[in-house]
């Protein structure tokens, strides 16, 4: 139920009549921070102060006069310097708690059916999925699966990276480096190992050249620090200079160290170096092997053909773990056939014009150009992304289309945008769900101590080993007078450790970066789904002791009554399930989904500390908490669905 917009039309109707733009200020109805306070605060009378030239206390206590909310609320509350506070009636609470414990979807209501299409995951394929891969995957999926319980029509697509460059570094690799054996034992993994190798020597090749000009600059960056140093000893005014000086001279050190870095690492084994020998100018050898595949060569073409399938049915591994699952796949190669006609439209409608061979989109509130094509003729992911954006709008006709991909491709995304808004594509929402990174202990991105990044396999079985060792542990197990076989406790183990994983990249802002920490995830306190998880399997536990069937017929027998303050707060915290849906769709942020589950659970814990369910007083307050908990129970269920994690029933 909607209880907020519910109190927020009725101010509306208060307001309609009597100032302009009644629903902004109905708007700024929101819940109690302080349960104090009421359930509901109003901060209207104050921002109307110069509108209206009257004192805020007396705007509240006339808006107070002018709202018909007796059926929801009791009497409000003018309060401080013109806050209106509300207090639902315990009736209504009880009474829109039971028509949603026998509703099939608990209440919650459907908005007016618009079209998604939703781009997320999207993994570089002939790499293995590593940890970087989970915030779009999990964000996009949780996005998706809220949006269709809402009533939106949605359409996810998994834009694979299977044409891009790293093909192209591939396929040399292969041609001179493969391990025919490890190819054999695990395609995979040895291609992996020849992109990085590839990659190794490039970086290598490429770092050289710039170690003496560095060095130069590290020079002349240390001697002006120096003098501005100097010179603010003798003139304060000078501060500001040293301080920019200082700030420099850290900036080329840290470029010098990162160079030296990469040729150390690189020198530190002898091979390295008779390879790149070997191998000079290897970046463009591998841009070559690129162009080649483009051209449909047949040698890279039979190779790209022999790599795809398997590196598809890895990944495809990974999503089904992590019960993911896509409308599309359709990756870059699909839209390659398209992008000559693409850049042919846009010079035809003089949307691009030539410059210094190139073919470029020159967009207002931009210094440099949109680059679609090169003057090699190679095209670019912005060439990609338009005709994607054509395909999607001639197959599936979107309102919205939201590409979950992280903060660091900001600036491609507007550009894009631009360019397609100038291209006549204004009718389409277009989002993007930027996210930030996930870090180690040492807060730097996420890798082993070698420097190699994780694969995510090895992060989901790390995370159900270590949810075994919490969950099932046979201590606890017996403390708690729980028997499992070793099957249901590696379903148990499988269930948390994956909703851990999932949970904790929801339940951080997605725009935060976060650190990924498996024996933080699957702890059974705090703000974990672990935690959720055991709230829901300790009510599966009550009901199944109290013998009752319950279900949502059997449910409309149990009448709800609130006469604890306990058994009020979860009733309310219960049907403000739908604001957290919608509030959490405001802005595409899962985490507002999670914070709402988590407050509901630990809702629960205090109602079930302070409210007896089983020897409750009387069978008349047994049933109407049997009732609550069933229903505290679906919820956390479906919400926990939302967001792609299951639950059990014992833990």
């Amino acid at each position: 139920m909607q209880i907020l917009s519910l109190i927020r039309n009725r101010f509306f109707q208060a307001l309609t009549g009597w100032i302009d733009q009644p629903e902004e200020y109905a708007s700024r109805v929101s819940i109690a921070r302080d349960p104090q306070h009421g359930d509901y605060q109003a901060n209207i009378a104050m921002p109307l102060q110069k509108t209206l030239n009257l004192p805020p206390r007396e705007i509240a206590n006339q808006l107070v006069s002018r709202l018909s909310i007796g059926d929801l609320c009791h009497e409000a509350e003018v309060a401080g310097p013109g806050f209106i506070n509300l207090r639902l009636r315990d009736s209504f609470l009880a009474e829109q708690l039971a028509a949603a414990a026998q509703d099939s979807r608990l209440g919650v209501g459907c908005l007016p059916s618009r079209t998604f299409v939703i781009d997320y995951s999207a993994p570089n394929v002939a790499k293995p999925m590593h940890v970087g891969h989970i915030r779009s995957t999990v964000i996009g999926d949780a996005l998706a699966r809220i949006l269709r319980f809402l009533g939106h029509q949605v359409i996810t697509d998994n834009h694979l990276g299977d044409w891009g460059t790293q093909f192209g570094m591939i396929i040399y690799g292969y041609k001179h480096f493969v391990d025919p054996v490890a190819f054999h034992a695990d395609p995979v993994v040895e291609l992996s190992r020849l992109y990085r190798l590839v990659q190794s020597i490039i970086a290598y090749q490429n770092a050289c050249p710039k170690l003496e000009k560095l060095e130069q600059g590290l020079n002349v960056a240390r001697k002006q620090a120096a003098e501005a140093e100097a010179a603010a000893k003798v003139d304060s005014k000078q501060k500001k200079v040293a301080a920019a000086a200082l700030k420099a001279l850290r900036s080329a050190e840290d470029n010098l160290a990162a160079v030296e870095a990469i040729i150390n690492g690189f020198q530190a084994d002898p091979k390295n170096l008779t390879v790149a020998q070997q191998h000079p100018d290897l970046e463009t050898q591998a841009q070559l092997e690129t162009a080649k595949l483009h051209q449909g060569d047949a040698e890279n073409l039979a190779l790209w053909e022999r790599f795809l399938p398997i590196s598809i049915a890895e990944i495809e591994s990974v999503y089904r773990r992590l019960d993911i699952h896509f409308d599309h796949t359709l990756g870059e190669s699909f839209y390659h056939p398209l992008l000559s006609s693409t850049v042919q439209s846009l010079l035809d409608a003089k949307m691009a014009v030539e410059s210094e061979g190139a073919i470029c989109i020159f967009l207002e509130g931009f210094d440099a150009p949109m680059l679609i094509r090169k003057r090699d003729g190679a095209f670019l992911y912005a060439t990609t992304d338009l005709a994607t954006i054509e395909y999607r709008q001639r197959e599936f006709q979107p309102d919205v289309i939201l590409y979950v991909v992280d903060h660091r491709q900001s600036e491609h995304f507007q550009k894009l945008f631009a360019a397609a808004r100038a291209c006549g594509y204004t009718d389409i929402d277009l989002q993007h769900i930027s996210f930030g990174t996930v870090l180690g202990p040492d807060g730097k991105p996420f890798k082993t101590r070698s420097g190699a990044v994780i694969g995510l396999e090895y992060l989901l079985d790390e995370a159900i080993q270590r949810a075994h060792q919490v969950v099932c542990d046979p201590q606890r197990m017996q403390k708690a007078g729980l028997e499992m076989s070793a099957e249901e406790s590696q379903e148990v183990a499988r269930v948390v450790g994956l909703g851990a994983i999932k949970y904790a990249d929801l339940s951080h802002n997605r725009t935060s970066d976060y650190e990924f920490n498996t024996e933080k995830m699957v702890q059974l306190e705090g703000n974990t789904s672990a935690y959720i998880q055991y709230m829901y399997a300790r009510i599966q536990s009550i009901i199944r002791k109290s013998g009752e069937q319950l279900d949502q017929d059997s449910i409309a027998h149990f009448a709800i009554q609130l006469t604890e303050s306990a058994e009020r707060s979860l009733a309310l915290q219960l049907l403000q399930f739908e604001d957290a849906l919608l509030q959490s769709l405001d802005e595409y942020y899962p985490s507002v989904l999670t914070t709402y589950l988590y407050t509901l659970a630990k809702q629960f814990a205090s109602f079930f500390d302070q409210c007896h369910v089983l020897n409750a007083d009387s069978e008349e307050v047994r049933r109407s908490r049997l009732a609550i908990c069933f229903t505290t129970g679906r919820v956390l269920k479906q919400g926990l669905g939302l967001l792609g994690i299951g639950v059990v029933d014992r833990m």
